[in-house]
């Protein structure tokens, strides 16, 4: 099982730009792959129209995008052109690579195969997995979610904005934290780094307990 900090796996895998050692596409970049059912169905083609079209939001925050599925590269190449139709997507090529899985070996090695959904063969198919992975190929984050439920990808940049946010700064994000608002110091900061830390200045809001751990700053 794939744990948050693991060393993220490394593979060689056929995709819609060719050949590529995993490891190597994502040089020092953060990455995303995640996974889809299948090609030609409904709520995929909505997704991947979705992500082709805040790819450039991505590229803003230095990720790369790539998808996978249990079909195969010219099934994927013949679905894209599905998919651009559908998110209104104008010119030649696509934002991103699509991994083709047919053998499940990338779907069973990282846990994403669905029990409840099988393909007319009776083989079992891939959920809507999501991994973030940083510019150190470890694992900082992991979703499954079943066939049957799309994902948000707005959700998954403002995660990203987080994770790139705290791995470098001392805080934490708060529940529902948009980008440029106020973040948490992290209960291990002593009160007298505080002012070195953070000189936008530290709120305590006051608790029954009388102990001061909600600490808010504006974002650093």
């Amino acid at each position: 099982m794939l744990l948050l900090g693991d060393i993220f796996p490394d593979f060689t895998a056929e995709t819609t730009i060719g050949t590529i050692q995993f490891h190597e596409w994502i040089k020092d970049s953060w990455a995303v792959l995640f996974s889809h059912p299948a090609d030609f169905t409904p709520v995929c083609t909505t997704e991947l129209g979705e992500v082709a079209k805040l790819a450039p939001e991505f590229e803003k925050r230095g990720v790369k995008l790539i998808a996978l599925s249990c079909d195969d590269v010219l099934s994927h190449k013949k679905w894209i052109e599905d998919i651009k139709a559908y998110a209104c997507l104008k010119g030649e090529g696509f934002p991103f690579p699509i991994i083709a899985d047919e053998k499940r070996e990338r779907a069973n090695e990282l846990g994403m195969i669905d029990p409840d959904e099988k393909d007319k063969a009776g083989l079992p198919l891939t959920c809507r997995a999501v991994f973030v992975i940083g510019p150190d190929k470890r694992l900082k984050l992991s979703i499954l979610y079943p066939a049957t439920t799309g994902r948000n990808f707005s959700e998954l940049l403002r995660v990203i904005d987080s994770l790139q946010l705290t791995v470098n700064k001392k805080v934490a994000t708060p529940v529902n934290w948009q980008q440029g608002g106020d973040c948490m110091v992290l209960p291990n900061i002593k009160q007298e780094e505080l002012a070195t830390l953070f000189p936008k200045g530290v709120t305590v809001k006051e608790m029954p307990s009388g102990i001061p751990y909600l600490r808010f700053t504006p974002q650093p």
